[in-house]
Parts: C-alpha cells; structure tokens; sequence
C-alpha cells in the first residue's frame, strides 16, 4: 500500500522485512557491499605513503575558498588568462562554490574566453569564418529549411534565436570597429 494523506503509519523494520522480499538487506555493515570502503584500515590500502606528494605549483591555480589547499595532482593543461582569467580568479577568491554569484562569474568567464578567443582570431593567418563554421549555409544546400516543419523537432521553438546569437556578437563587433573608425578619423 502506498503512503498516502490519509495513512501516515510509519512502519517498524520487522513489519518492513516480512512484508517485503530482501527489505533491509543491507542493515547488517557487515553485509553491505561498500562497507569495507567505508572501514579506515589504513594497513589493507597498500599505499606507500599517508598523503601523496604534493605536484609543485609554478603558477597560481584557482581554489575554492572552501580548501585550504589544492588537491595534490592538479590540471595544468589551461592556465588561466586574459579578463576571462581575471574573472574566473575574481570567482574563486571571492564567493564560496554554494553562490550562485561564483558560477555565474564563471560562465561569464567562459562568454568572455570565447570573445578573446574570436578576436585573437582575427590578427592570425586563419581567422574565424563564422558562415562556414556555424553550418548557416547548408541550411539552404541540405533541406534545413523543410526539415524543420512536420517532423516534431525540438529546435524550431527557439530558432528565431539562433540567429541573433550567431550573428550578433560579429554585428557588434563591426558596428564597435565603424564607430571607432569614425571616430579616430572625424578627430583628424
């Protein structure tokens, strides 16, 4: 029977047991699969050393305010840079992972890594091609448009976004490049 509004009964473990086929298997610690895990039994580890050395730190990592130190092996494949680096360093040193101000600073950083990504792009020998990359001319090459209609697809309802999310930031950045262009030389 279910637990209902009308049936608050609690039922005591032995009810539980002859009511239910295996109920409270796992009562017993000796009988629980990961209780040996959950046993400190240094000695059945057969590790060589109580706390693994420490991987040097050549340049500051982020740490949550929560650890007092970094975990003794640690990624170093990414360091941070850049505003996005100095955003995602802001997060770390000053809200706690439970704020939701520390994770929205951090997908700030991700937005802005990607703009400082987009840009570098620009000054090197193949920059970004955002109308071959982004896939908005096989739209009109391989069915897009029809494929989207009668077919139940979970995108169409938000792809009057997509547009603007794609092409935007390139129109403000062009528009960001007139005006100061203008600007620079209506001073001359």
């Amino acid at each position: 029977m279910p637990y209902t509004a009308e049936d608050p009964r609690h039922w005591s473990a032995d009810e539980l047991r002859a009511r239910i086929p295996g109920w409270g298997a796992d009562v017993d610690p000796a009988d629980r699969p990961s209780y040996p895990k959950q046993r400190y039994a240094p000695g059945e580890t057969g590790a060589h050393w109580e706390l693994p050395e420490q991987q040097p730190e050549h340049t500051p990592r982020e740490r949550s305010i929560e650890h007092a130190r970094l975990t003794p092996v640690f990624g170093t494949a990414a360091p941070l840079h850049g505003l996005s680096g100095a955003i995602r360093r802001f997060a770390y040193a000053r809200y706690s992972e439970g704020r939701a101000a520390h994770w929205l600073l951090l997908v700030l950083g991700d937005r802005v890594d990607a703009i400082e990504s987009h840009l570098r792009s620009l000054f090197t020998t193949h920059p970004d091609q955002p109308l071959t990359q982004t896939g908005v001319l096989s739209e009109g090459r391989r069915h897009g448009i029809t494929s989207r209609f009668g077919h139940r697809r979970a995108d169409v309802k938000h792809q009057w976004l997509d547009p603007i999310l794609v092409a935007g930031p390139w129109i403000l950045a062009v528009w960001g490049v007139v005006a100061v262009t203008r600007r620079a030389f209506s001073r001359r």
